[in-house]
């Protein structure tokens, strides 16, 4: 097959659906004209040289540097993107694409743009995405800072494979192919740099077939500082898979709390606990026992709620455990075991009061059950309270059906 390419001017006259596209290549751009000529030139060798019908689309993303004008010069097809971001610039990009298949790469000429025919062919195979791999491969001299060598990108990955379970050494490689069919079932959303974790975190979650290539990174020809801030963007790309992670961001921390807090609590009520000659822990030291035990559940509730939002709003696609549990589990379970709770708590206080009153008044030595007593109280208040918050929140997210039943 031969190489097509075609330019956006009067993009709906120019380009000629009629003819097949099987690769197209994407690669967004902002004031690239130092590199962007030499990425589109390797792109068209590529093709000819594989024999692939291909298409280069260059979504400039506002360049003021005459960008443009070069891509179009080549023959590439420019789709003019508004809203600025690397991740907004990719997502109309890869829409303006024809072809099944899509190999994305920067504009700076950092990645081998000759290495396309190399996705392709994995693609070929029955792979739905395949990762450049940059550490499997070659980074030329000075091609990436030490810091994203040795800490950003290594620690990123890692934390995404313990998250995620991605499996994948080098996630943040800027290089990748994927197809059409399961790009269309990421849904991603991401306008910033975040685009690149979003869209591995839900390819594995789709279960997608992922694979790795090695490739070489060059020291980009940009004559220009990068759009790229390490520790901001390295920053966003944390927080972003924090948010998609609700167990490690709040069900684990808020589950350590409480069990922290509970094992104080129950250690400290029969009386002080001496752990050296001059160490004693007291009833100051339950005190902190009942507030962490206090904000586990709190961090927990929140934890649920986040839980809920992250599968009505599609950020993780296998719900099977949550809805089993949800079926189990339901408004009026909450409001028994908060009740319950709440009910308990306030005997229990009731209790240590009509002591307190029987004996006039004096000095209350009854301290330790005050605050176990009350912690069981606040705990049923907490309880029956994000019972009904959950309950809302499955009705305004699309998500309720009789109970708490996700479809």
């Amino acid at each position: 097959m031969g190489t097509v390419l075609a330019s956006e001017k009067s993009q709906s006259e120019r380009v000629d659906t009629s003819v097949p596209v099987e690769v197209s290549v994407v690669i967004p751009c902002l004031n690239e004209a130092n590199s962007l000529g030499s990425c589109i030139d390797k792109v068209v060798i590529a093709f000819r040289a594989a024999g692939l019908a291909g298409e280069v689309i260059v979504a400039d993303n506002g360049s003021t540097d005459g960008s443009m004008q070069i891509a179009e010069e080549r023959g590439a097809r420019v789709v003019r993107v508004e809203e600025r971001g690397y991740g907004s610039a990719l997502r109309a990009g890869i829409a303006a694409a024809r072809g099944p298949f899509i190999v994305m790469g920067d504009a700076d000429d950092s990645y081998d743009f000759g290495e396309v025919p190399k996705f392709a062919e994995m693609l070929r195979q029955g792979y739905d995405v395949v990762m450049g791999n940059r550490f499997r491969g070659e980074i030329k001299p000075k091609a990436m800072p030490w810091h994203h060598k040795y800490i950003g990108n290594p620690g990123l990955t890692a934390l995404l494979n313990l998250f995620f379970r991605t499996g994948i050494g080098d996630s943040h490689c800027g290089m990748r192919g994927f197809t059409r069919a399961v790009y269309e079932r990421m849904d991603l959303r991401s306008t910033g740099m975040e685009f690149a974790s979003e869209f591995v975190i839900k390819a594995a979650q789709l279960k997608a077939r992922i694979t790795e290539i090695p490739i070489t990174l060059w020291r980009d020809k940009r004559g220009r500082p990068p759009h790229l801030r390490s520790f901001r963007d390295g920053w966003r790309h944390l927080r972003f898979m924090l948010l998609y992670a609700p167990n490690w961001l709040f069900l684990l921390p808020g589950g350590a709390l409480l069990a922290a807090g509970l094992f104080l609590v129950f250690w400290l009520l029969p009386g002080p606990r001496q752990i050296s000659p001059r160490v004693i822990l007291d009833i100051h030291t339950m005190i902190f026992g009942v507030m962490f035990t206090l904000l586990g559940v709190q961090i927990l509730s929140i934890g649920s709620f986040a839980k809920v939002f992250s599968y009505a709003e599609r950020f993780d696609r296998n719900p099977v455990s949550l809805k089993r549990l949800l079926k189990r589990v339901k408004l009026e379970t909450g409001l028994l075991v908060g009740g319950s709770l709440f009910l308990a708590g306030f005997a229990g206080c009731a209790w240590v009061a009509w002591k307190w009153a029987a004996s006039g008044f004096g000095p209350l030595h009854e301290v330790r059950k005050v605050l176990f007593w009350s912690m069981w109280l606040f705990i049923g208040v907490q309880v029956t309270f994000a019972s009904f918050f959950l309950s809302m929140l499955g009705i305004s997210r699309g998500t309720y059906i009789g109970d708490y039943d996700l479809h």
